[in-house]
């Protein structure tokens, strides 16, 4: 039950980060690296923007509770046994 609740509250903030890029960066700045290999001009928001979608991404796995199986899903071919 508790993966719901906090799925919803991610899912929220995933969204409001990305909707929201614009106030965040006269919020909290421009950040370097994205201005560096994403443009100078949009980097900064198009990384608000990259992030927000992760946190959402991450937060319906969550809500599902999928995320166990994903991260599974990420790191089965470091698991697997190769085969010769």
């Amino acid at each position: 039950m508790l993966h719901i609740f906090l799925g919803l509250i991610g899912m929220i903030a995933g969204a409001a980060i990305t909707i929201y890029s614009e106030k965040m960066l006269n919020a909290f700045g421009r950040i370097p690296i994205f201005d560096k290999y994403l443009g100078l001009e949009g980097g900064s928001r198009l990384g608000y923007k990259l992030i927000g979608i992760f946190i959402f991404f991450i937060s319906v796995l969550a809500f599902f509770n999928l995320h166990e199986q994903f991260v599974m899903w990420i790191i089965s071919p470091l698991l697997r046994p190769t085969l010769r």
